[in-house]
């Protein structure tokens, strides 16, 4: 038996609480006690207390009924983060199916902690691989998207149709639906008059096979998406037609134009026979327009797609074959790139905690320190990260950012002494 003022909120992925729900389970509460022990650890970043794995409903309603002072039934594990969150999802889908946008933040976390690897995440969660790729896709969505879904303010479809809308176009669109009450047909139908087809690109498409803004991706994920065969983010879309469109259309040479049309007789006057239309001056030859120069850079940017892939494609087969290649590219990039708000800017607060860890940051800074500087907003948290006293983000690449997807460990003092 533990009092309530223990116990602290941990891992529980829950969004969104049914307010109806919660006064049936304060009334149960009050009428029963509680039948159900909460499932704690103790909490990591605070001596003598406790974090909840599983229970956030029953805590939060026993503290409405029965106040901090209330004693209630416990279990208590020693577990790690992964564990802890493993078993947090685990509880909700059993016992009170979790929102999709809370499945999606749970996937994206231990997609995290398995480093990327989609069958261990999918093994983990106990999930098919379909449902994972599913729930990572809402991830896409804009905040406000996801709580409009938490109170049902929208259905699936609309959030699986917006999923495939830029996250920085989603918060209009989204306006749009529940200011005029679309249903998912209106809203698809909207959405297809924005959409660009595909089939009448005249740029290289090899990337948008593979992109998560074709609609054709989108039918493999969801079941509400738009017609086959077109691009959902007109920006990049306009881009890409602009890129190809470089030295197209090339001005023609004006000893090169043909002469107007002229008529084969001319007008003959009254009572006249029709005379032969004099022939018709030539016309001044115009100044040349110079022909732009052909250069490799104006050959490369009509390439660019078709050249970005064959090079990522050569340098994985290289590294594949020779690790050498693999490390003297991620040498390369420790000399050219770092940690910076820009990469940090991506991540949600258990990812930033993830790659704290992976690069020695929550070791030097300390448990304690780490989370409190944790409860901050993401903006505050990566300011944090980056002007940590005595830490250097230098040489360090986040498994994110390396070919084999380990963490990159700086160089050591004498690898960097023989360098110089």
């Amino acid at each position: 038996m533990l009092a309530l003022s223990s116990m602290r909120p941990g891992a529980n992925p829950r969004r969104y609480f049914d307010e109806k729900t919660h006064a049936e389970m304060v009334a149960s509460l009050k009428l029963r006690g509680m039948l159900q022990p909460i499932l704690l650890r103790p909490d990591p970043t605070e001596d003598g207390a406790y974090q909840i794995v599983a229970g956030g409903r029953r805590h939060r309603a026993a503290l409405e009924a029965f106040g901090a002072d209330g004693v209630v039934p416990v279990r208590i594990l020693a577990m790690t983060d992964n564990e802890a969150l493993e078993a947090a999802i685990d509880e909700n889908d059993i016992r009170d199916d979790a929102s999709e946008t809370e499945q999606a933040d749970a996937a994206v976390r231990i997609l995290s902690a398995c480093q990327g690897d989609r069958a261990e995440a999918a093994r983990r969660l106990a999930w098919s691989p379909a449902k994972l790729d599913r729930r990572l896709a809402l991830a896409n969505l804009a905040e406000p998207v996801k709580i409009a879904l938490d109170q049902r303010q929208i259905k699936v479809g609309h959030a699986e149709l917006l999923a495939a809308v830029p996250g920085d176009k989603q918060a209009k669109a989204l306006e749009t639906i529940t200011t005029a009450g679309l249903d998912v047909a209106k809203t698809r139908e909207l959405l297809m008059r924005v959409t660009q087809s595909l089939a009448a690109a005249t740029f290289d498409k090899t990337e948008c096979l593979t992109c998560p803004f074709n609609s054709g991706s989108q039918r493999a994920l969801f079941e509400t998406h738009v017609d086959d065969g077109h691009c959902t983010n007109p920006g990049c879309y306009q881009l890409k037609a602009e890129a190809a469109s470089v030295g197209k259309d090339l001005p023609v040479r004006g000893d090169q134009l043909a002469p107007a049309s002229i008529p084969a007789t001319a007008p003959a006057g009254r009572g006249q026979a029709a005379a032969p239309a004099p022939a018709a001056a030539k016309p001044a030859p115009s100044p040349a327009a110079p022909q732009p120069t052909v250069t490799a850079k104006t050959l490369a940017a009509k390439t660019m797609t078709i050249r970005d892939a064959a090079w990522r494609v050569a340098l994985v087969k290289a590294v594949e074959g020779d690790p050498d290649i693999g490390r003297a590219f991620e040498a390369t990039l420790r000399d050219t790139w770092k940690v910076d708000a820009t990469f940090l800017g991506r991540f949600g607060k258990d990812e930033l905690k993830f790659i704290a860890r992976e690069c020695g940051l929550i070791a030097h800074m300390g448990e304690k320190a780490f989370a409190k500087l944790l409860e901050a907003k993401i903006p505050d948290i990566i300011a944090g990260m980056l002007n940590a006293k005595g830490f250097r983000w230098d040489g360090r690449l986040p498994s994110a950012m390396t070919l084999d997807g380990n963490y990159g460990a700086p160089p050591t003092a004498a690898a960097l002494a023989y360098k110089d």
